[in-house]
């Protein structure tokens, strides 16, 4: 920690003394690899996206490296999430490293999943009750295209015409994925899936799903925990457990070996937004099709 603010204060210093050639950079800094692939899916090739939480990295602990905050002290906006663990810590910080550019915080325009005890309207992170993972919904992602289509027309109204015809082509891709969902999740009997961090409960409430996680509250289960789970994922059949490719999967092994199931990766931070939401639906679809 005490050596990113070391590079940190670096850039500030740097970036201080070349506001004039930091002015004729199309960067764009996003979050998560997803909001990459909305970015240049609608923007084209105007803009060199900066993603923060490289392939691998789980954005609920992802401290910034250095060559990105030299990016970042360039970029003409932020895409944000608005509640992932990393940019409650860092977003304030990344601000005052380039006040001039522009802030799009998409969780401002979504219909956020919130828990019982954490009611809208409040002042809200993800360790109090707000679910962030809504990129990975179409329902979503259409909101998301619309917001990310706004703020590059804000940027560069001349190309307007351009980012529209670009963000009619996204809409049909997600509408397409959408209508493939609905479909697929129609003829299922049985819609429960396993999870070990419950990062799907924007697919959960849009297809009516039903979600298990083994992690519990955010924390690794207890022993107890975990023998509620194997009962439960025993109860119901179930015979695939995910897991996101960042994520320890010890504990879904466990499960796994105690119900007779299979451990199965999803990558909802891949930069490839269709393909790995489609991925994920029918890797669910197919799940759904065994208990």
């Amino acid at each position: 920690m005490k050596k990113i603010l070391l590079y940190i204060i670096l850039v500030v210093f740097v970036s201080c003394n070349r506001q004039g050639a930091s002015n004729d950079q199309k960067v764009i800094t996003v979050s998560i690899g997803p909001l990459k692939y909305f970015v240049e899916a609608i923007g084209g090739s105007d803009f060199k996206v900066n993603v923060m939480v490289l392939p691998g990295a789980s954005p609920h602990t992802y401290e910034p490296m250095p060559g990105q905050i030299v990016d970042l002290s360039k970029s003409l906006a932020y895409i944000s999430d608005g509640f992932l663990g990393f940019e409650l810590t860092w977003l304030d910080r990344f601000y005052e490293i380039n006040p001039a550019m522009k802030k799009l915080i998409l969780a401002e325009k979504q219909n956020l999943i919130f828990s019982e005890d954490s009611p809208e309207g409040k002042d809200n992170s993800e360790h109090e009750g707000v679910d962030p993972h809504f990129w990975i919904s179409p329902t979503s992602a259409k909101v998301v295209a619309l917001s990310v289509k706004d703020l590059l027309t804000e940027l560069y109204p001349d190309h307007s015409e351009l980012y529209n015809s670009n963000y009619n082509t996204l809409m049909a891709k997600i509408e397409d994925i959408d209508l493939k969902a609905i479909e697929m999740f129609k003829g299922v009997n049985n819609k429960s899936f396993m999870i070990f961090h419950p990062a799907l409960s924007y697919l959960e409430r849009d297809y009516n799903l039903r979600q298990i996680s083994v992690e519990f509250e955010g924390k690794e289960p207890t022993p107890s925990q975990m023998k509620s789970i194997i009962d439960l994922g025993t109860s119901e059949n179930i015979k695939v457990i995910f897991v996101q490719k960042e994520f320890d999967r010890k504990y879904a092994d466990e499960v796994a070996r105690e119900i007779g199931a299979k451990v199965v990766v999803i990558d909802p931070l891949s930069e490839n937004w269709p393909d790995a939401v489609l991925s994920i639906i029918t890797d669910l679809h197919d799940s759904m099709l065994n208990n």
